[in-house]
């Protein structure tokens, strides 16, 4: 049975391969084709439906047959319908969409509708967005999700202004899925509908608004995002929005004008915002940043040097360090040189064009300033990033203590590459042998043992 499909296949493909090959789809034979290729559409035979949907995809091609094919959406088998919208789609073909529409407003079959919307990405016409967003909000769960992908897709700034336009009358959770795909659709001339979402009631809205911001937003958008980060909640959502003004200002290309445009925008600002937003400031860094930085560390009131402190502890790269190391050792007060140490602690791996003996060292540093077991095991836990086998005899000493826990999770994160782990396999060795003696972590034994056989290992996924 099978041995004769495919001889039909085969005769249907020498049928109409000369026709195909013509100088023009019109004319008897290609009619001929394309009533084959129609009956083969709803033909109870898969691999012979299969045969007429590729002639679909890809073969006969022109205005009259996308057509003839569309025309017969409604009349075909249900199970055979989505496969048909699929073939469509991929022709590309607007002539097809009235019936695709269709055959959306009337079919109750799950496969065809999901087919439908999303066929709706390449033969939609912007009106169909409305389509699209009423399923976003009233449709079953599966279609919902088809409809979010769909609009994430479906080209043209006037969708993207449907969708924006779409926040003004959605409630919570519906506002803050519409703002996520015009994130996703990289649509930045929305920016200015989603500045106002960013500082409204709903903490959702509000989370939703301030990531797409990040993504979207340009320096032009700095000044009214400073006032997002004012109004921010001290906490989570305050270091969110801090951030979002971190990633609008790294995608200036000068790094030494990065935070050019949130200066400007801080000199028209009160003294109680200017000191509020010096922790953004800090996450942009840079040398024109540093004298607004200092002069807030300089001045006595607390509030306006804890905001100082903080922007040195926020800063992007180890420039800072040698001040942290300074200030670790003077601040007065207690809770900000455990800060200052644990900042320095961060950028002293940061691969930002120091050498790994430079970064290195100054972990090492960092390491004999701590005075606190919380600090000592960070210390340990960061060497992980850098990966040389200067770092594995650093870490050594340490399976002997009691932050071995640490030392025993960096030594196996450092034997997880084989490029360092191999040219040193002896000392490698040695070390993991100790990990295996050590660790009362069953995960941390078993990669050690598989690094020492030459094994790999991947990290169970979370459902």
């Amino acid at each position: 049975m099978r041995d004769a499909r495919l001889l039909l296949q085969g005769f249907v493909w020498l049928a109409a391969a000369p026709v195909l090959a013509a100088p023009s789809p019109a004319g008897e034979e290609t009619d001929g084709v394309l009533q084959m290729v129609i009956r083969l559409l709803a033909d109870a035979d898969q691999d012979l439906r299969a045969l007429g949907l590729e002639q679909v995809r890809s073969e006969l091609k022109g205005r009259a047959a996308t057509e003839a094919f569309a025309a017969r959406l409604a009349k075909l088998p249900r199970d055979a319908q989505a496969g048909l919208v699929g073939a469509l789609a991929e022709r590309g073909d607007k002539a097809a969409r009235p019936a695709v529409l269709s055959l959306l407003a009337a079919s109750r079959d799950p496969p065809v509708r999901l087919a439908a919307i999303d066929a709706l990405v390449r033969l939609g016409e912007p009106a169909d967005a409305q389509v699209l967003l009423r399923l976003l909000f009233e449709g079953p769960p599966d279609e919902q999700a088809a409809a979010r992908s769909s609009l994430s897709r479906m080209p043209g700034r006037p969708v993207s202004a449907a969708i924006a336009e779409a926040t003004g009358g959605a409630t919570a959770q519906p506002c803050a899925t519409l703002i996520e795909i015009l994130s996703q659709r990289r649509a930045a001339e929305t920016v200015p509908r989603i500045l106002p979402l960013a500082v409204g009631a709903d903490p959702q809205v509000r989370a939703a608004a301030i990531d797409a911001l990040g993504k979207l937003a340009g320096p032009e958008h700095i000044p009214a995002m400073l006032e997002v980060v004012i109004q921010a909640e001290e906490g989570r959502q305050r270091e969110a929005a801090e951030k979002a003004v971190m990633f609008v200002c790294g995608r200036i290309a000068d790094p030494h004008k990065r935070a050019a445009p949130l200066l400007a925008a801080i000199q028209g600002l009160g003294p109680a915002d200017r000191a509020a937003l010096l922790p953004t400031l800090g996450r942009v860094g840079g040398e024109a940043a540093r004298p607004s930085v200092e002069a807030a560390i300089a001045i006595r009131d607390p509030a306006v040097h804890e905001a100082g402190i903080r922007a040195l502890c926020n800063w992007p790269d180890a420039s800072v360090a040698p001040r942290l190391i300074e200030l670790a050792q003077a601040d007065a007060h207690p809770e900000h040189r455990v800060a200052l140490l644990r900042a320095l602690v961060r950028v002293a791996p940061l691969p930002d064009g120091r050498t790994d003996a430079e970064r290195l060292a100054l972990l090492q540093k960092a390491m004999a300033l701590c005075t606190r077991d919380a600090e000592r095991t960070l210390v340990l836990r960061r060497a992980a990033a850098i990966r040389t086998v200067e770092t594995l005899r650093f870490l050594l000493p340490y399976l002997d203590t009691p932050h071995a826990a640490a030392a025993c999770q960096t030594v196996v994160e450092l034997a997880h590459h084989r490029t360092l782990r191999e040219p040193n396999k002896a000392e490698f060795d040695r070390a993991l042998d100790r990990v295996i003696e050590t660790s009362k972590d069953a995960t941390v034994i078993d990669r050690a043992g598989r690094y020492k056989r030459g094994q790999t290992w991947a990290a169970p996924t979370t459902p």
